[in-house]
């Protein structure tokens, strides 16, 4: 089964934090992604840009609006995301909590609707 992990922390935090290698990855991050990739878990990920660089596009009664950045005021903010394998909710929770920011942030885990053909 399929769950996307989507990484929720303070962006200024993370904005100011120093990347350890070239790649921006601190050890905790790359022993995540290395036993992710290990467990055959690991579909997909990425890092997001900041808000600052967002979007947000919306119709209402056929009228378009667009915003700059995200819609919502959050303390949170969403920084990246997980696509992994998991045989079930669970195991899908359990690599949620070795995600290095759920030390700091939020991991929401939501199961991925399956393709239909």
């Amino acid at each position: 089964m399929k769950f996307m992990l989507l990484i929720h922390g303070n962006e200024q935090a993370m904005m100011a934090a120093t990347p350890v290698n070239q790649a921006g990855m601190n050890p905790e991050y790359a022993a995540y992604n290395e036993a992710l990739v290990k467990a055959g878990a690991l579909l997909e990920g990425e890092r997001l840009r900041p808000t600052s660089s967002a979007a947000s596009v919306r119709i209402r009664d056929g009228k378009t609006e667009v915003f700059d950045g995200p819609y919502a005021e959050t303390k949170e903010q969403l920084g990246g995301y997980y696509v992994i394998e998991a045989a079930d909710m669970d195991a899908a929770m359990e690599w949620a909590t070795r995600c290095p920011a759920a030390q700091w942030g939020t991991i929401e885990v939501r199961p991925i609707w399956p393709t239909r053909d």
